[in-house]
């Protein structure tokens, strides 16, 4: 059985040097954007088959559950942050030289599993309320274009046209305002399995911490973009160690983030 975590706020390695949690957060340096990846990599080599397997099982159980008939992607929606504590606790364990089971994937219905489940409807009911706004916005620029067009005689083209330029913007809306929701979530769930923080406020300040580190949050994207391009070459060979790279990184910009000396 995985133990849980002391009650008390984790620290960082010894050699960060004494630091105090600070749920407010910090801003740091652009530049840490790429300390975070290579911070996740020092915890993925340490124990890099049993972290391969735990994100495969992740992924897996995802898709199983998604299959299920029309409340697949619901449920999915709700066990999502779930998962996502227990690999928080994962790295935790790692980070303070533990070894990894896969027990560690499902530590998270052992621990602050209601606040996690609140995560994963606020996620469900933003993406919701994105997808019917957007259809809104497209249905009523069809509208549009077909007057436009009726009044040319020709309602159809009118129509088509308003409809293809409204779904290119409304991606690009959809993807502006998918990004706080993302950052909401961001750092919610390590903070609610390692800190015992509440799911309102551990989203507040997930959204805050990134919001005051976009430099280093955009560079970190970047980043891990590419290395994502590079990942898919060798036939998606490459995502078996991305992913849990990735999954790891989250952890690190927390560690580097949440911990003020």
């Amino acid at each position: 059985m995985v133990a849980d975590p002391p009650a008390t706020p984790a620290l960082p390695p010894p050699d960060r040097g004494a630091a105090q949690f600070d749920l407010a957060g910090r801003t740091v340096a652009a530049a840490d954007g790429w300390r975070w990846i290579v911070d996740a990599w020092e915890l993925f080599r340490r124990q890099a088959g049993m972290w391969i397997l735990l994100v495969v099982l992740f992924v897996v159980v995802l898709l199983a559950i998604g299959a299920i008939p029309i409340v697949g992607w619901a449920v999915d929606g709700l066990i999502a942050p779930v998962l996502a504590g227990g690999l928080m606790l994962a790295c935790k364990t790692v980070d303070e030289g533990g070894s990894l089971t896969i027990e560690h994937l499902f530590a998270g219905f052992r621990r602050n599993t209601q606040p996690l489940v609140v995560v994963g409807i606020f996620h469900l009911l933003a993406t919701f309320f994105i997808i019917v706004l957007l259809m809104i916005f497209v249905g009523a620029n069809m509208g549009v274009g077909a007057l436009l067009g009726g009044a040319l005689g020709h309602p159809g083209m009118g129509a088509l046209t308003a409809g293809l330029a409204s779904m290119l913007l409304a991606a690009l809306i959809g993807a502006a305002l998918a990004i706080p929701v993302y950052a909401a979530i961001w750092f919610a769930p390590v903070l609610i399995v390692l800190h015992d923080v509440d799911a309102v406020s551990a989203l507040k300040a997930s959204f805050f911490a990134i919001l005051k580190n976009i430099p280093a949050t955009l560079w970190y994207s970047i980043i891990l973009f590419a290395l994502a391009v590079a990942a898919g070459i060798p036939f998606g060979l490459g995502y078996l160690v991305l992913a849990p790279v990735a999954v790891a990184s989250i952890y690190t910009a927390y560690r580097d983030i949440f911990f003020v000396r």
